[in-house]
């Protein structure tokens, strides 16, 4: 049981720590230089919209009205095009510096956004088999100096990265920064307390390098999720994670992806949403340009959407999607799939993108060849039973 002074003293660090507006804890002489951004799209993003396979000869009229066109469209290759609203990331795929994994879902069949998400984020292959997130796992492997390497982006840390592992989190203030001379007050206060006293250092260096970082920017409050808040998420993620005493795993949500009605090819609600998240990644590459070439972002979603159009002008829960990778050490300029093809008869379920590759698979790749974790680790901790969880095919990262 937890004694009344633990709990309140536990209280007190809480509330302190959320009056300084703190990011979490800053870092010092980091143990890798190798920076990592996990994007999670939720509510199911349209791989079939955001990448459609213009080439496939059932494509056009399995879609329907919410078929893209080749001429509204931004060719890849001969098969796959991507949505014009995300342009802005063309020249990544251009320089080599993006990948399409096309094809790819969660090991579970699941059209439940919380169970999907779930095995998205927990790296098991059911639902609630484990309680932590596989990246705070990955991060205990990586960080076993508790630097705090690992930064959630947000008001609440996703399930993906809790775990024993601490790491550092960021959102903009609730309310007003303490006054200086409060906290030298409490400081000296207490200065012995092994928890408030640490918690109080901690986060006042941690503030300080924020503010050195992020200067005196201001953030409107509201939903961290909302599409419209993305681009200003990134901008700052990105500034954090490219300074030298900041953290270097990041995670950032993205709401707004369910698109159960009208929908929209080239203008309404996705193309927003994809527009949004295009020019948030584009600017998330600006502010990590010192350390581009050590950098992978990958953009992934909890499952895609039915191939065939619903009454409502848009589409329902389906399996298989398509997720990104960008960065400087990301082996790109191509779409990686093992492209199961539209006919009814390759279709889940009669209805659905089949998946080829598992999304454990992609997870491991990058984690291996970019973060250096072998994959006996990856294999038994960090992703269980997942030792024949097919990847997208090729290489994703430059070695």
């Amino acid at each position: 049981m937890t004694s009344r002074r633990e709990f309140l003293i536990g209280a007190s660090a809480a509330g302190l720590l959320s009056s300084f507006a703190i990011p979490g804890i800053a870092v010092a002489a980091a143990n890798t230089h190798k920076r990592f951004v996990l994007v999670i799209l939720r509510g199911g993003m349209d791989g079939l919209a955001a990448f459609p396979p213009i080439g496939d000869p059932n494509y056009q009229s399995l879609r329907g009205g919410l078929a893209q066109s080749a001429k509204n469209a931004i060719a890849l290759d001969r098969t796959f095009s991507m949505h014009k609203s995300l342009e802005p990331l063309m020249k990544h795929y251009r320089k080599g510096h993006m990948a399409v994994a096309h094809a790819v879902a969660v090991p579970q069949r699941t059209r439940s956004h919380f169970d999907a998400q779930n095995v998205l984020e927990n790296g098991a292959a059911k639902a609630h088999l484990m309680q932590d997130g596989w990246l705070n796992r990955a991060l205990s492997v990586i960080d076993s100096q508790e630097q705090r390497l690992g930064l959630s982006v947000g008001y609440s840390t996703p399930p993906v990265m809790r775990g024993t592992t601490p790491t550092a989190s960021w959102a903009p203030a609730r309310i007003p920064p303490s006054p200086a001379d409060l906290l030298d007050t409490l400081g000296n206060l207490y200065q012995s307390d092994p928890v408030l006293g640490r918690a109080l250092n901690e986060g006042r260096r941690a503030q300080a390098m924020t503010g050195a970082v992020l200067g005196d920017s201001k953030m409107k409050r509201g939903n961290m999720r909302s599409p419209g808040r993305f681009r200003s998420l990134a901008e700052s993620a990105g500034r954090l994670l490219a300074a030298e005493q900041g953290a270097r795993i990041a995670v950032i949500e993205m709401g707004g992806w369910d698109t159960h009605a009208n929908q929209g090819t080239t203008t309404g609600r996705l193309a927003r949403n994809l527009g949004l998240l295009a020019q948030g990644l584009d600017e998330l590459s600006l502010r990590l340009t010192p350390v581009w070439q050590d950098t992978v972002i990958c953009v992934v979603t909890e499952f895609g959407r039915t191939v065939r159009m619903n009454g409502s002008n848009g589409t329902d829960h389906g399996t298989a999607s398509a997720a990104m990778l960008l960065g400087g050490a990301v082996a790109g300029g191509r779409v990686a799939t093992r492209w199961p093809g539209l006919s009814d008869a390759a279709l889940y379920g009669g209805r659905d993108l089949a998946p080829t590759s598992d999304m454990r698979g992609l997870f491991k790749t990058v984690l291996r060849d970019h973060l250096n974790i072998p994959s006996r680790v990856l294999n038994q901790k960090v992703f269980p039973d997942s030792k024949n969880a097919k990847a997208p095919p090729g290489q994703l990262i430059r070695v």
